[in-house]
C-alpha cells in the first residue's frame, strides 16, 4: 500500500495543468486512474498485415460506458456471428474472484478495484470470440494492450446524456470513479479520454436506439471493416483493381489516368447521427466524419485524432471556429474558409493532407523518394508549399509547383514564391493554368519521364489527388451543423450551398456531403466568365474547344478544363468506367461531347448553375461592403451574385468564402476609389492599405506577415513541356 500509494503521488504531479485542475476539483478522486495509463502501453499499430496473422480468429471487444449496452449488444452480436460470447464481469471475473463483482468492490475498495480487474482481465485468452469489456476495464492499460492486440475492439459511444438517462432506468446513481462531489457526468465525461485511447471502430448509440438497433449497428460496422472497398479508379474497367486509402494520396493520379473515388457505397448519415455532431467542435467532426471512410487499419483513430489536431490549431486557424459561418443578410450567409495560414480554403485539405502523405510514405517502407507536382491557379501552390514545408519537412519528399505567371494575383504570386523550403521548387510558367494542369497530368503518364527520375516517383497535390478531396468535405459538413448549433435553423431543415467553381474539387466534396445524408436541396454552381461549367449543367454539352480562357478579377477559378468533374459523371453514371473513357476521349478528339439525359437528369436533379460576369463581380463587392462593411474576395462576390440570382429566397444558402479579401486587394482597390496610384503599390503597401479597409473580417494576421518575406523562387520559362520536365529533373536529382 505503501508504495502504490507513492505512486499515485507521483503519477499526480505528473498530471499537466490544464488536467491539474479536472483532477483537484470535484473529480479528485479521479487522479489514481492516471497510475495505470501513464507511461505504460500504448495501444499497438494494427496494420493489415497484423490483422490477416489473426486468420480470422480475432475477437471482437465491445467497450463503453456503462448504459451503453455492451451486455445485450454483445450477446446479440455472437448469436449472429456464430461466436462464443464472454462477458467479463458475468464469466471471466465472478468465476475467479468466487464472489459477484459488486462483493469485490466492496471488499477492495475502487483504488484497489481497477487493478485487480486489470490483472484479471491480463488472464484472458480467448480468439475468435465476442467480448464484452466492463466500464472501467479501459482505465488499466496492460491488459487493454493485450486486448487490442487480440481483435478489435468497437467502441459504443453514446454521449452522457443518453447514459444518465440509461442509468436512472436502471436506477444506477454512481459507477467507479466517482469521488464525494462528483457527478456522475464528471466521470463519464473523465472515461471518455480511455475509450478514446482503445478503439479500432467507432459507434454511435442514440437515446433512442434499441439493444437489437445498437447491435445491427455494430454488424454493419464489423462488416465494412472485414470488406474494405477499397478505391478504384473512374476508367478501371476491371473493378476488382482498387487500392486501399494511403495508396490513393501516393499515387495521386491512377495509373490509368483515371481518378480515384470510393469504390462501394459511401459513408451515411442519419438525423441522429448529425444531432451528435452539432454540439461538436470542429476537429470532433471531423474525426468522426474521417473515421467513417478511412479504413482504421489505413490510419488507426488515435493517429488520425493526432494528425487532426496538429492541423486544426489556434496557431494555424485563426479563428476558434476553424470555418465559421457568418450572417451576410436576409437568408444568405458566407463561411469564412480563409482564417487557415495561407488565407483560403485549399489550406483546409493542405494542412491536413501532409500528414496522410508522409503516413502513406512510412507504411510502404520503401527508399524511394517521393515528388509532388502541383499546379495552382493562384491558392493551391501557396497552400501545397505551406503545408509540407509545415508537417512534412523532415520525409524524403520534394515539391514543384507550376504556377501561371500572369494570371494569378501579385499578393498570390508573393506567397507562393517566398516560401522557403530545402525540399521545395516553384517554377513560373508563360502560360495559363489549364497549360500548368495538362502538363501535370502529361508528366504522370510520360513513361520517358518516370524512368528518368528513377527512383523519385510521382504525385500530386492538386484536387486529382483524393487525400485533398476528402479534408474539404469536413467543412461543407460543418457548415450545415453550425447554422443548427446557432438557432438559424432546426435539425433536418433544408439549406444550399453556393460554391465558386473552377476546378470542380471543392463543389464536388460538397456533393459528397449531400450523399452523406446532410439535408442540402442544391448545390449552386457559380462560375466567373470561364463558364464552361455552367453551360455544361444547363446543356449537358461539355466543348472545351469553343472556349477561349478569359483573364478577371477572380483568377483561382480561371479554368476551362475542370479534372474533378469527371468524378461527378463517373458517380452519376452508375459507376460506368467505359461512359467515362469515352466521354474525355471524344472530348479530347472532337472538342465537344454531349452527356446522356440519365446524366443530364441526375446532374440537375442535384445541381443548379450560373456565372457572375465582371461587372456583376464588382457591384456585388460594392454592394454588400457599402452595405454591411463586410468585403468580399472576389471569388466569393462571385458566388453570392449567383446566389442572389437563383436560390429560393426562402431556403438559407451558405455561400463558400474562399479566399479572404486581401490576397486580391490590388484588384479590390480600384472598385473603392481609394487614393493613390494601385498600380505602383508593392506588396507590402497593398497588404497595409487592405488592414485598414474593414474589420469585417479582420485581416489574416498569417497573410500580413507575408509581406517581410524575401523571394526565393526566381525561375520562369515558356510554355514548353520539355523545358519543364528539364527544370523538374534538376531539381528531383538533389532530393
Amino acid at each position: 500500500d505503501c508504495l502504490y500509494n507513492t505512486l499515485v503521488v507521483m503519477s499526480a504531479l505528473l498530471r499537466t495543468l490544464a488536467s491539474y485542475h479536472l483532477w483537484t476539483g470535484q473529480v479528485h478522486s479521479h487522479k489514481w486512474c492516471l497510475l495505470f495509463c501513464r507511461n505504460l502501453h500504448e495501444k499497438a499499430s494494427k496494420t493489415w498485415s497484423s490483422w490477416n496473422k489473426l486468420n480470422g480468429k480475432g475477437n471482437i471487444i465491445l467497450m463503453g460506458n456503462p448504459g451503453s449496452g455492451k451486455t445485450t449488444t454483445g450477446r446479440i452480436v455472437a448469436q449472429a456471428l456464430g461466436k462464443n460470447l464472454v462477458d467479463i464481469d458475468d464469466n471471466h471475473l465472478e468465476p475467479m474472484w468466487g464472489m459477484s463483482v459488486a462483493d469485490k468492490l466492496k471488499q477492495i475498495g475502487e483504488k484497489r478495484f481497477v487493478e485487480e480487474e486489470g490483472r484479471a482481465l491480463l488472464d484472458l485468452n480467448v480468439d475468435n470470440s465476442v467480448v464484452s469489456l466492463t466500464g472501467s476495464n479501459p482505465l488499466h492499460c496492460d491488459s487493454m494492450a493485450k486486448m487490442a492486440k487480440s481483435g478489435i475492439i468497437v467502441y459504443l459511444d453514446a454521449n452522457n446524456d443518453t447514459i444518465i438517462k440509461r442509468q436512472k432506468a436502471m436506477k444506477v446513481d454512481r459507477i467507479i470513479g466517482m469521488g464525494p462531489g462528483a457527478s456522475l457526468e464528471d466521470i463519464l465525461q473523465f472515461r471518455r479520454q480511455f475509450y478514446e485511447k482503445w478503439y479500432d471502430i467507432r459507434v454511435a448509440v442514440h437515446e433512442t436506439d434499441s439493444e437489437e438497433d445498437i447491435a445491427l449497428r455494430v454488424l454493419k460496422a464489423l462488416q465494412g471493416f472485414e470488406n474494405e472497398p477499397g478505391y478504384i479508379s473512374t476508367r478501371a474497367v476491371d473493378k476488382t483493381k482498387t487500392v486501399l486509402f494511403l495508396e490513393t494520396v501516393l499515387q495521386g493520379l491512377a495509373q490509368d489516368g483515371g481518378l480515384y473515388v470510393k469504390a462501394g457505397r459511401r459513408p451515411t448519415f442519419s438525423l441522429n447521427d448529425l444531432h451528435i455532431l452539432v454540439s461538436l467542435n470542429y476537429k470532433e467532426r471531423a474525426q468522426r466524419i474521417l473515421e467513417t471512410w478511412i479504413h482504421p487499419l489505413d490510419i488507426s483513430p488515435q493517429e488520425l485524432n493526432t494528425f487532426l489536431s496538429k492541423s486544426y490549431t489556434e496557431g494555424l486557424f485563426e479563428h476558434s471556429d476553424i470555418a465559421p459561418v457568418v450572417h451576410l443578410e436576409e437568408n444568405i450567409y458566407t463561411q469564412e474558409l480563409f482564417h487557415g495560414p495561407t488565407a483560403s480554403f485549399k489550406d483546409f485539405a493542405l494542412q491536413l493532407m501532409p500528414r496522410f502523405f508522409t503516413k502513406a510514405m512510412k507504411q510502404v517502407g520503401a527508399d524511394d523518394k517521393y515528388l509532388i507536382l502541383a499546379a495552382t491557379s493562384g491558392d493551391t501552390g501557396s497552400a501545397t508549399l505551406d503545408g509540407f514545408s509545415r508537417h512534412a519537412s523532415g520525409a524524403p519528399v520534394g515539391v514543384v509547383v507550376l504556377y501561371p505567371v500572369k494570371n494569378i494575383s501579385d499578393i498570390q504570386k508573393h506567397q507562393t514564391v517566398t516560401v522557403q523550403g530545402r525540399n521545395i521548387k516553384v517554377i513560373g510558367v508563360e502560360a495559363d493554368f489549364d497549360f500548368c494542369q495538362h502538363t501535370v497530368k502529361k508528366i504522370f503518364v510520360d513513361e520517358k519521364m518516370k524512368q528518368t527520375l528513377g527512383l523519385c516517383r510521382l504525385s500530386a497535390a492538386n484536387s486529382i489527388n483524393w487525400g485533398r478531396i476528402l479534408p474539404q468535405v469536413l467543412y461543407h459538413a460543418t457548415a450545415y451543423l453550425n447554422l443548427v448549433r446557432d438557432g438559424h435553423i432546426a435539425l433536418g431543415d433544408p439549406i444550399d450551398l453556393c460554391v465558386p467553381t473552377g476546378n470542380f474539387g471543392n463543389i464536388l466534396s460538397a456533393f459528397y456531403v449531400k450523399e452523406m445524408g446532410f439535408p442540402l436541396r442544391k448545390l449552386i454552381c457559380a462560375s466567373n466568365s470561364n463558364n464552361i461549367l455552367t453551360d455544361f449543367i444547363h446543356s449537358g454539352v461539355y466543348s472545351p474547344s469553343t472556349y477561349t480562357l478569359k483573364k478577371t478579377i477572380s483568377p483561382s477559378i480561371d479554368i476551362i478544363t475542370s479534372s474533378n468533374l469527371e468524378r461527378l459523371l463517373y458517380h452519376l453514371s452508375g459507376e460506368d468506367p467505359q461512359m467515362v473513357t469515352d466521354f474525355y476521349r471524344d472530348a479530347s478528339a472532337n472538342g465537344r461531347v454531349q452527356a446522356s439525359q440519365k446524366v443530364i437528369d441526375a446532374i440537375q436533379e442535384n445541381f443548379v448553375a450560373e456565372f457572375a460576369s465582371e461587372e456583376n463581380t464588382n457591384e456585388a463587392i460594392l454592394d454588400v461592403f457599402n452595405r454591411t462593411g463586410y468585403l468580399m474576395d472576389p471569388h466569393t462576390a462571385v458566388g453570392y451574385h449567383v446566389a442572389k440570382r437563383v436560390a429560393d429566397p426562402k431556403v438559407p444558402t451558405v455561400v463558400s468564402g474562399t479566399a479572404h479579401y486581401g490576397k486580391f486587394v490590388d484588384n479590390i482597390l480600384p472598385l473603392l476609389k481609394t487614393a493613390g496610384d494601385q498600380k505602383s503599390y508593392s506588396v507590402s503597401q497593398l497588404i497595409e492599405k487592405a488592414s485598414s479597409l474593414t474589420t469585417k473580417p479582420e485581416m489574416n494576421k498569417l497573410l500580413a506577415a507575408m509581406v517581410t518575406k524575401k523571394v526565393v523562387h526566381t525561375d520562369t520559362v515558356p510554355a514548353d513541356y520539355n523545358q519543364i520536365c528539364r527544370k523538374i529533373v534538376e531539381f528531383a536529382k538533389n532530393l
